[in-house]
């Protein structure tokens, strides 16, 4: 994977955690299918939506896809049931080696590094231990850190002000549209990161 990179520093970089820090995607999308099967979910979500959908908050995913069948499956216990088989299965993970490079050489330098991502803590801080890059973030947002999650701009906005960085000056990792979608309107630069074939 070659990643494009703008040709400046900048004073703060954000990272995605699910597609983009660690290759966690296609474990997620299992566990998805986990979940729905065991509590009966009538519809067939695809790989494509799945990946259409990353960054977005569990919660909302269900609360969308009840809106669309005209059901109303409880989204605290899909989300749940999600979670632990994905804890129960995160001997699989493994980093995404081009990000986690950069993200290790800018804590190396001293540069603010700080992730941002869709997903609970319980399942971030698991994950980025099993690739072995929880100790170069002390800045972890999640959803339950802000009113919005992805696509609205909340998470971005802040980690820049964690890390105590201008927006402006801040360039995000990112593997989902809404995860880009949401920089955007955080006015901050990002890069494309491959996840579903890298």
């Amino acid at each position: 994977m070659i990643l494009e990179l703008p040709d400046r520093e900048f004073g703060g970089y954000i990272f995605d955690c699910d597609g983009t820090l660690v290759d966690s995607m296609p474990l997620h999308f299992r566990a998805w299918m986990a979940s729905f099967l065991h509590h009966g979910a009538p519809w067939h979500w695809t790989e494509d939506e799945f990946y259409a959908n990353a960054g977005v908050p569990d919660r909302i995913t269900v609360m969308e896809l009840n809106t669309r069948y005209g059901v109303s499956l409880d989204p605290d216990s899909i989300h749940e049931f999600k979670a632990e088989w994905y804890s129960r299965h995160l001997a699989d993970l493994a980093p995404v080696p081009a990000v986690a490079a950069l993200a290790k050489r800018y804590h190396e330098e001293g540069r603010k590094i700080s992730v941002a991502s869709g997903s609970d803590l319980s399942l971030v801080a698991p994950s980025l231990e099993v690739a072995g890059l929880a100790p170069l973030f002390d800045i972890v947002i999640t959803p339950a850190d802000v009113k919005r999650g992805k696509p609205a701009p909340d998470m971005f906005l802040l980690a820049a002000e964690r890390m105590g960085v201008d927006p402006a000056d801040c360039l995000v990792f990112e593997d989902g549209k809404p995860g880009i979608e949401a920089a955007e309107a955080a006015g901050m630069q990002w890069v494309f990161v491959p996840s579903r074939f890298g």
